[in-house]
C-alpha cells in the first residue's frame, strides 16, 4: 500500500504582526502590545522596545489588519507579513 500525503488548502492564510519600530510614545505602544497579547506591561514594553519584534503569530488577515491599526494610531509602525508555506511541502 503506497503511503499519499495531501496538501490542504485553506481560504485563510496565517499571518504575522511585526513591530517595526515604536516611535516616540513607547508606553502607548506597550500598552496596545499588552492589550493585543495579553502579557504584563513590562514584557510589553521590552517587546515594544526591541524592534523588529514579532507581536502576533498565525492570525487571520483581518485581525492582524486590526493590531497594524491600533498599533499606527498608538505611533508605530508595524507590518502584516504572510507566513511562508513550510519548507517540506515545496518540490
Amino acid at each position: 500500500m503506497a503511503d499519499t500525503y495531501f496538501l490542504l488548502v485553506c481560504d485563510d492564510v496565517p499571518h504575522d504582526v511585526v513591530l517595526t519600530d515604536p516611535g516616540i510614545r513607547v508606553l502607548d505602544v506597550a500598552q496596545v502590545v499588552r492589550r493585543l497579547t495579553g502579557l504584563s506591561l513590562w514584557r510589553s514594553k521590552v517587546l515594544a522596545t526591541r524592534v523588529p519584534s514579532l507581536i502576533l503569530v498565525g492570525v487571520p488577515q483581518e485581525d492582524a489588519e486590526a493590531a497594524v491599526t491600533a498599533l499606527s494610531a498608538a505611533g508605530a509602525l508595524a507590518q502584516v507579513r504572510e507566513q511562508p508555506e513550510p519548507g517540506f511541502l515545496k518540490s
